[in-house]
């Protein structure tokens, strides 16, 4: 699934971005006036290889959840209970993440792909049918690779056989959101522990200090703070991760929610679909994307930039501008969810907005 996925991934539509181009050029405005909604449309004009390109609605978020080994070395002071406790609440509405979704209009699929225990028992849906898409109902997909990763500071966290059903399972996840219809893609995550291997995987993908690539995360205090920098910091040496296999460098140091991700955005990107970057666990799996199928960027839009210093790094890497800027550190897809709108207007400009010639407006 994965090779296959990845030989479907092209560069964007060179011809289709330049109508968008040549389109911006007559509408009722002065030109550039959209600064960075312009550059979004035409680069979405190219995704989909026609202009002007879909309307990105439906939207669709898909949280992956899962728990960490590395949660043993005191990276975080969170109790590894709070994950699937989270998606209860997730699942029950009562999240930011549903309350973002609700204001949207989109809907929300939570994928267990490695929570390690026991989750609440609430209806699971499969298959790519309308309710998939149904804002109003979160669903559940249970894909459990393993409870939990290994602790990455003492071993590696997965075998690459489950770094590769992790991805294989957020390929799916895509596929199927596609088939029921989804025009855009939300990442979501849920995690404790996650921004511990959000920044080593950053780290081995850019090769910054992971001073540079680690941050607080929920808000730890000092002496967290410097033992996860230390935890990073190990970790890299320990494994010696290869960003030209990124396949490795998942199952070294990621956590299987940064793997599934990764395969969302390769899915989204193999059908020509944009997908909406939330926050530090998303763009350091969107860099292990990117190193699968460098031309994954092109479906590829940064909703905010984290409060972790390492989404910037991240962002820097794969050339991507964030949408906004709040200090927000959230998760769950709430930030990509808060930058949809933009999106969905710079895309509307293109379908609605008359040119100079059709309102009788006069150029300059």
């Amino acid at each position: 699934m994965l090779e296959t996925t990845i030989a479907a991934i092209a560069p964007l539509d060179e011809s289709a971005m330049a109508a968008a181009r040549e389109l911006h050029g007559r509408l009722t405005k002065p030109a550039g006036s959209l600064g960075a909604l312009e550059d979004l449309s035409v680069r979405l004009a190219g995704l989909a290889g026609v202009c002007p390109p879909p309307l990105p609605e439906p939207a669709a978020v898909a949280i992956f959840a899962g728990d960490h080994g590395v949660h043993a070395q005191g990276v975080t002071p969170w109790p590894q209970e709070v994950t699937g406790q989270m998606i209860g609440n997730f699942l029950a509405g009562g999240a930011v993440v549903n309350a973002f979704a609700r204001q949207a209009g989109a809907s929300v699929t939570v994928v267990d792909v490695g929570v390690a225990n026991p989750l609440p028992e609430p209806p699971t849906v499969d298959g790519a049918d309308p309710a998939v898409l149904d804002p109003t109902a979160p669903r559940l997909v249970v894909a459990s690779v393993r409870q939990g990763t290994r602790d990455f500071a003492v071993t590696a966290a997965l075998t690459r056989d489950e770094a590769l059903a992790a991805v294989c399972t957020g390929i799916r996840i895509a596929d199927e959101l596609i088939d029921a219809g989804a025009g855009i893609l939300l990442t979501g995550d849920m995690g404790i522990g996650n921004t511990t291997p959000a920044a080593t995987l950053i780290a081995a993908f850019t090769g910054v200090d992971p001073l540079d690539s680690t941050g607080r995360g929920t808000g730890v205090d000092d002496p967290t703070y410097a033992r996860k920098v230390a935890v990073v910091r190990a970790a890299l040496a320990r494994h010696e991760p290869d960003p030209a296999d990124p396949l490795g460098v998942l199952a070294a140091v990621g956590g299987l929610e940064h793997a599934a991700l990764a395969g969302l955005i390769l899915g989204a990107a193999a059908r020509r679909t944009p997908v909406l970057l939330d926050g530090v666990i998303a763009v350091s799996a969107a860099l292990a994307a990117a190193a699968f199928a460098p031309d994954a960027v092109g479906a590829m839009i940064a909703g905010h930039r984290s409060a972790e210093p390492g989404a910037t790094v991240a962002l820097r890497q794969l050339g991507l501008d964030p949408l906004i800027d709040l200090g927000l550190r959230l998760g769950e897809g709430t930030g990509a969810l808060l930058a949809l709108p933009v999106v969905t207007g710079a895309v509307r400009v293109l379908h609605e907005v008359a040119t100079f010639d059709s309102a009788g407006v006069a150029e300059k």
